[in-house]
C-alpha cells in the first residue's frame, strides 16, 4: 500500500467508516475515553487489535512495540514510552483488564536467533531484544534438542509471553491492583495463519483455546 492509497482511504472512511461509528465517537469526545482493557501487543503490520476481536473505538488502550514485549519496572529519570502507556492506562484510566498479545511468526522471536551485527542502525533493537532473552534460554535449554527451528520459533513466541506477564507484575501499581482483584492480566498468542486465539492457563501452564 503506498502513501497515496491512504490519504484516499481517510477520504473513504470520513465518507462511510466513520459514519458507522459516529454516535461512539460524539460520545468519546465528550465524556473522554474509559476503555476497561489495555492491550499490549506487537508492531507487526499482520497483527490489527481492534479487528482481530471485533472492538470498537474506546473499546481498548492499544500499547503496541516491537515483539509486544513490557520492560520490568525501573524507577529513574529515563524516557521510558512503552512503561509510560502502561502507568498511564492502570493509574489514569483504571483499565480492569491488561492483556499481552503475542503471534506467529513474530519477526522479533525470529531475531532472537539470528546475530543483528554492530551496526548503528540496529543499535536500539538489539537493546530491546534483551527482553526476550529469557524466553530464548528457557526454550534451548528445554527443547533445543527435540524441536525444529520452526517450532523453537512457536514455543519462543508463547513463552515469551509468560515472561512478559511476570514483567507486568514489577509495576508496583500493577502488582497492588492484581493482588486486590481490582485487575485481571492475560496472556494471548494470536495465530496469524487462521485468525484464532489461545490464553494462558496460569493453572496448567499451558495454552489454550480463548473461550
Amino acid at each position: 500500500m503506498k502513501i497515496e492509497d491512504l490519504k484516499v482511504g481517510n477520504t473513504v472512511f470520513r465518507q462511510l467508516g466513520f459514519k458507522h461509528f459516529e454516535e461512539d465517537f460524539d460520545v468519546l469526545v465528550k465524556k473522554g475515553q474509559t476503555p476497561e482493557v489495555l492491550f499490549i501487543g506487537c508492531s507487526d503490520s499482520r497483527v490489527v487489535p481492534d479487528l482481530i476481536v471485533d472492538s470498537k473505538p474506546g473499546d481498548m488502550f492499544i500499547l503496541r512495540n516491537v515483539g509486544n514485549f513490557v520492560p520490568p519496572f525501573k524507577a529513574d529519570n529515563d524516557f521510558h514510552g512503552s512503561a509510560a502507556a502502561i502507568e498511564y492506562a492502570v493509574s489514569v484510566l483504571n483499565v480492569k483488564h491488561i492483556i499481552v498479545c503475542g503471534h506467529s511468526y513474530c519477526g522479533a522471536c525470529q531475531a532472537l536467533y539470528k546475530d543483528l551485527g554492530e551496526e548503528v542502525g540496529l543499535i536500539h533493537v538489539r537493546k530491546w531484544l534483551e527482553l526476550g532473552q529469557k524466553a530464548k534460554d528457557y526454550v534451548i535449554k528445554t527443547f533445543g534438542t527435540t524441536l525444529s527451528q520452526e517450532e523453537i520459533h512457536r514455543k519462543t513466541e508463547k513463552t515469551s509471553v509468560v515472561y512478559q506477564l511476570e514483567n507486568l507484575l514489577t509495576y508496583p501499581e500493577v502488582a497492588n491492583k492484581v493482588k486486590d482483584n481490582t485487575i485481571t492480566i492475560h496472556g494471548w498468542y494470536y495465530k496469524i495463519e487462521d485468525g484464532s486465539i489461545e490464553q494462558y492457563n496460569q493453572k496448567t501452564q499451558k495454552f489454550e483455546p480463548l473461550e
